[in-house]
């Protein structure tokens, strides 16, 4: 039997396995994760690897929504999902898919927030503070009355998080939210992300291959393969370990982080000045520019 989550754990798994009907294999195979309240966790891994899977067992569709055979415990804000609906648990659960269209129900912006709250039977005073509050949060104030066809990309997918903050979730869960959008929108919804891990006390679980950001945002990130957990660590750790990189199909470490690894194995750079952040290797390697040639 599972353990009952430990205090400042507001998500546990243990020994969780999923199929889905018709397939011959498990998608996800004896995942073990804690996540303690108000940390920033990645998670990355190749196409396949079961990510989709691990978002949807934490809130709750898997298994009341989706069929398939599910083992193991899932707790999430104290609630085991298992006992509780997909509705019970969407008052402390937000999910964010990656396409943005797929999500946004309403025919104007202030509709689609209004439409969860208005099921759980909100006041209509307290609906639209909240609505003024969550525009606020993504930078879309003033856009209440804008019809939701007119967006941008990058402007459904922050409405998209607007719509999963109405409720106050404990735990936030983005799945991909960037990779159906240019350039422009991706940075948009980058932008949002930050202020949300800054400034707001709530647990953010993001799926991402944009591994850059990621090693910016998350205080630890764990590496899918074929329905496991194979890595899991904070950034500046985890992207040390560049051959398991090498090793799964599809993902790399930051483009910074193997320069600098590089660097750091012909002796040109000591191990503490190691990062995978952008801006901290720009630095570094500014400096080490600067000592070979004495400016």
């Amino acid at each position: 039997m599972a353990s009952e989550p430990s205090a400042g754990d507001v998500i546990a798994v243990e020994g969780l396995t999923f199929r889905y009907p018709v397939g011959k294999e498990d998608v996800l195979a004896g995942i073990d994760l804690r996540v303690r309240n108000g940390e920033f966790l990645g998670i990355t891994g190749s196409s396949g690897a079961g990510k989709s899977t691990l978002c949807l067992c934490l809130r709750g569709l898997i298994p009341h929504s989706l069929g398939g055979q599910m083992k193991g415990a899932v707790t999430v804000a104290g609630r085991r999902t298992t006992e509780v609906s997909p509705a019970q648990l969407g008052e402390s659960v937000g999910l964010v898919f990656q396409d943005p269209e797929a999500q946004i129900i309403g025919l104007s912006v202030e509709e689609d927030l209004a439409f969860g709250p208005e099921n759980y039977a909100w006041p209509r005073d307290r609906i639209r503070e909240r609505i003024r509050e969550v525009l606020a949060m993504v930078r879309l104030e003033g856009l209440e009355t804008r019809e939701t066809y007119s967006l941008s990309g990058g402007q459904k997918q922050r409405v998209a998080i607007a719509a999963a903050l109405m409720m106050l979730p404990q735990v936030l869960i983005l799945d991909e939210p960037t990779s159906e959008l240019d350039p422009i929108g991706k940075e948009e919804v980058f932008a949002t992300i930050r202020r949300l891990k800054e400034e707001r006390d709530i647990t953010i679980v993001m799926v991402e291959h944009a591994v850059e950001q990621l090693a910016q945002f998350a205080d630890r990130i764990i590496v899918m393969d074929k329905g496991h957990i194979v890595a899991e660590d904070p950034p500046r750790a985890l992207f040390r370990n560049v051959e398991l990189f090498h090793h799964l199909d599809g993902e790399r470490v930051p483009q910074v982080a193997e320069v600098l690894f590089a660097l750091e194995r012909d002796g040109l750079l000591q191990p503490d000045q190691f990062t995978p952040l952008e801006d901290e290797a720009v630095r570094v390697l500014a400096a080490g520019l600067e000592g070979r040639h004495g400016y």
